[in-house]
């Protein structure tokens, strides 16, 4: 999340201009790392001797392109996402505040899921459209590009085709926003020492431990998006997918009974590895400081009084 500190020596325009360029260039050097996570959950052919065979057979294939498949995708969606979730995320932490600019961990990790749910469900179709580009053939492609797979699910599939998969999205956000609360509610105790005093480097050891324990109990979620994405009766093997359901239910039901139940922590060690940046469920400590300072800005008088 961006903090709200401004530099008068750049503008707006290019602020976002200089954090799309950062975010598409991460989610660029990521990008095979990704596809291999999408890969593993969807259980295409190339996972079935592992991660690492998966990415030789793929280039042996489809060529070494193919491991930046959906990867224009997923950066044209960076920045309305981003947009999205910051101008959701502010508002959020600016209404859970208490009058004097107070708020606990975990009223700003709700704030962040709040946050990312409505990005998520906004952007939504496009994160359908980046895992049909990953699990289909390069060689022999069902889609000509993003606006071709747009056009192609909406007219074959209907407009739910592009949410097919919205509900564990949303429903990953509860364990994801658990995670990060059991993290950040243990880090007195893990550092021994208040979270005011902590230095960059603990702080970006913090983050990184919190997101590696909110992604991994919310993966199974993440699991089930991804093969109800790829599923698809208009797809050759439907996609790719390697068990067959009915709905949200049906595919746990179905990848814990053909898979058991690590199959839904398939990928989950590339997905760790490249840690790329996405919602972000908690506020950094400079940035809940910043916050405070804008909300005691706006409750000046309110706060005198009491004050007096």
């Amino acid at each position: 999340m961006a903090t709200l500190r401004r530099d008068g020596r750049v503008t707006a325009l290019q602020r976002l201009g200089c954090a799309g360029l950062a975010g598409a260039l991460s989610l660029s050097l990521t990008a095979p790392l990704e596809l291999l996570t999408v890969l593993a959950q969807v259980g295409t052919w190339h996972c079935r001797r592992g991660l690492r065979d998966a990415g030789r057979s793929l280039c042996r294939t489809e060529g070494v392109r193919a491991l930046w498949k959906g990867n224009l995708t997923a950066c044209l969606r960076l920045c309305p996402y981003s947009a999205l979730q910051l101008a959701a995320s502010r508002r959020l932490v600016t209404l859970f505040m208490d009058e004097l600019g107070h708020i606990s961990h975990w009223r700003a990790i709700m704030a962040g899921s709040l946050a990312g749910m409505v990005a998520t469900t906004v952007t939504y179709p496009s994160d359908v459209v980046k895992t049909r580009l990953i699990v289909q053939n390069r060689l022999e492609p069902s889609y000509q590009g993003i606006l071709h797979a747009f056009y192609k699910i909406y007219h074959q599939e209907g407009l739910r085709a592009l949410y097919r998969g919205v509900s564990p999205a949303i429903l990953g956000a509860v364990p994801f926003s658990a995670g990060s609360f059991f993290v950040y509610i243990s880090l007195d105790t893990i550092w021994q020492e208040p979270i005011v005093r902590f230095t960059p480097l603990q702080n970006f050891v913090n983050g990184c431990v919190a997101a590696a324990v909110a992604q991994t109990l919310s993966f199974p979620f993440e699991t089930v998006k991804r093969k109800m994405q790829a599923q698809s009766p208009w797809l050759p093997h439907y996609g790719g997918v390697d068990v067959h359901f009915t709905g949200m239910a049906d595919c746990f039901r179905q990848t814990v009974k053909h898979k058991g139940v690590l199959g839904l922590w398939r990928g989950l060690t590339p997905s760790l590895l490249k840690l790329t940046p996405g919602v972000d469920q908690s506020l950094h400590p400079q940035e809940l400081r910043e916050l405070k300072l804008l909300r005691r800005e706006n409750f000046e008088p309110r706060k005198s009084a009491l004050e007096n």
